[in-house]
């Protein structure tokens, strides 16, 4: 009798459990399609994490960091994900981690998972982004090798947005690319390469007129071709 007993006892607190359990899930997914209807970002982020707690998902926690990193929280998104390169991340994964590591200025790590993107789905915009990463760590000629791949495979509605100035502008992609081959060509040989570099850069600027980057560029390129004498 005593065994029944607690059986029984066991029995009903497992249901409770389970009952409250989907009360739970039915309750914030009903939140997260609130919060997504309101534009509550930090809402949804909630949302998502209560419900990732009661029925862990890795598509769900793939999601949560990709919003992280949309709203420039890159530490976080990194915390969601990890930095790891793993052969079962899927492809959100992937871009998480490649654009959290690039955001916070390493380079070498992102360079990892933009590589990854681009063999699974090669393209102009990845062979951008890893023509600027490999500038940056130096590799000059595997990053002249990405700039002659997108150049040939651009297309003409592709576009660069860009930052430095307080309004953002956009370029089209077939100009942000000879921009980094300018670049690119002139850390190659600064001396032998100066005069190709300043052609390609007014090609970028023919381009796009209001291609401020590569305007700055070619001011800097021509003032280290004709010093002002003091």
């Amino acid at each position: 009798m005593k065994k029944l007993l607690c059986l029984v006892v066991l029995m009903t607190s497992m249901s409770i459990t389970a009952q409250t359990k989907t009360e739970l899930l039915k309750h914030f997914e009903g939140y997260y399609k609130q919060m997504k209807d309101q534009g509550d970002v930090q809402g949804v982020i909630n949302a998502m994490t209560h419900l990732n707690v009661l029925q862990p998902s890795q598509q769900r926690l793939d999601t949560l960091a990709y919003i992280y990193v949309s709203e420039g929280r890159n530490l976080e998104a990194l915390n969601t994900v990890g930095i790891d390169n793993n052969a079962t991340d899927s492809n959100i994964s992937t871009e998480v981690k490649a654009l959290a590591l690039k955001a916070l200025n390493q380079p070498k790590r992102a360079l990892v998972f933009y590589e990854v993107l681009f063999k699974k789905a090669p393209n102009a915009y990845l062979a951008y982004e890893i023509a600027d990463l490999k500038t940056q760590t130096q590799d000059l000629a595997g990053a002249k090798a990405s700039v002659d791949y997108g150049l040939v495979n651009v297309k003409d509605d592709m576009k660069k947005a860009y930052y430095e100035t307080q309004q953002p502008y956009e370029v089209s992609m077939k100009g942000a690319l000879t921009y980094l081959k300018a670049l690119i060509l002139f850390n190659m040989n600064k001396t032998d390469n100066l005069d190709q570099a300043v052609g390609l850069l007014d090609q970028a600027i023919a381009m796009d007129a209001n291609f401020n980057l590569a305007q700055i560029s070619k001011d800097a390129l021509l003032a280290i071709k004709n010093p002002k004498k003091e």
